[in-house]
């Protein structure tokens, strides 16, 4: 088990309370979210909303880097993210990122789960791919 069900609960819940939270795009994840984005991706952005989405890729982000356009939605693992230490919950937002790549390291899991852009589809609601 990758994730401490109780700590990412309490986690998740103290993420909701304090969003948006700013979040710092590192160099690597800015190229991949480049692709789907013809403006260009910031340095900096906030996390706006949080889901949890299991032992698959643990806590997702949703990022407001969409500009003017509400239908797309970025969502990328938190442990991509760099968090400010001045940021509130920098410190458990830490622990839970040590945490879990140390334990993808140990079962050797891939630590880079690719960042997903969701469009509304006709055919109802998406799940991300990671």
């Amino acid at each position: 088990m990758l994730d401490e069900p109780w700590k990412t609960e309490m986690l998740m819940a103290l993420l909701k309370e304090n969003v948006p939270i700013p979040a710092s795009i590192p160099p690597y994840l800015a190229g991949v979210l480049a692709k789907g984005m013809p403006e260009g991706v910031p340095d900096q952005c906030n996390v706006v909303d949080v889901i949890y989405s299991g032992e698959t890729a643990g806590i997702l982000c949703q990022l407001d880097i969409s500009g003017s356009d509400p239908k797309h939605v970025h969502l990328v693992s938190i442990t991509h993210l760099v968090f400010r230490r001045r940021v509130p919950l920098a410190r458990e937002i830490e622990a839970y990122q040590r945490h879990r790549i140390k334990k993808l390291k140990q079962q050797g899991e891939s630590l880079f789960c690719r960042p997903v852009t969701l469009v509304p589809s006709e055919t109802g609601p998406q799940t991300p791919p990671c």
